[in-house]
């Protein structure tokens, strides 16, 4: 089990807040960071420090992604013409992993990085294994079918905790799934506060 994935359930403790939405998220039970000091008093942060909490909040909601690659997904949405913040938000829903779990394919984002790696999944009819690959309103992602029956997809798709956002279009019964259209930040779904203009302002600072 990779460190990033064993971490998962402290992030949302880490961030201070339940960032997915989870019924079974430890910050239901405890709202304070995790480590021996997690329940110390804590100063006003800095600006840079609500900056950082932000970009930790934004990487950490799509599967953790690495500082590297998170950077990279920046620096594209800087070199776009408009809104920087916009088109991040815009560059990280289009990521493989992240409409396979909108689509409720699978339960968690974890799941759907682990899941396209695992070569469950095809795009355009061509199997593709890379969490980070970038969609195109209009391609077509799709469940291969000997995967179809899986009991993590099926129990996914049956999940009454989060509703498929309407840029997304699924076909529960022939289990695929496209972007209609690149999403604007007011139409992402997030479950918890995500402040995409302080992530912009950390990396540009």
């Amino acid at each position: 089990m990779s460190k990033r994935h064993s971490a998962k359930y402290k992030i949302d403790r880490r961030v201070g807040e339940n960032i997915w939405g989870r019924p079974k998220s430890p910050f239901n039970k405890r709202e304070y960071k995790p480590g021996m000091h997690g329940q110390g008093r804590q100063g006003k942060p800095s600006d840079f420090g609500i900056q950082l909490m932000a970009k930790q909040k934004l990487k950490g909601y799509y599967g953790n992604i690495s500082e590297k690659q998170f950077r990279g997904i920046f620096k594209e949405a800087d070199r776009r013409k408009g809104n920087t913040a916009e088109n991040l938000i815009g560059l990280l829903e289009c990521r493989l992993d992240a409409l396979v779990y909108r689509a409720k394919f699978v339960p968690t984002v974890f799941a759907a990085r682990q899941f396209v790696n695992h070569g469950h999944v095809m795009v355009n009819g061509v199997k593709t294994n890379i969490p980070s690959y970038r969609l195109k309103a209009g391609d077509v992602v799709e469940i291969r079918e000997k995967s179809k029956n899986m009991a993590l997809v099926l129990e996914a798709l049956q999940l009454p905790e989060r509703d498929i956002p309407e840029y997304v279009d699924v076909d529960p019964k022939k289990m695929t799934a496209s972007i209609v259209r690149v999403p604007e930040f007011a139409d992402v779904p997030y479950a918890g506060t995500m402040e995409p203009n302080l992530v912009v302002e950390y990396y540009s600072s």
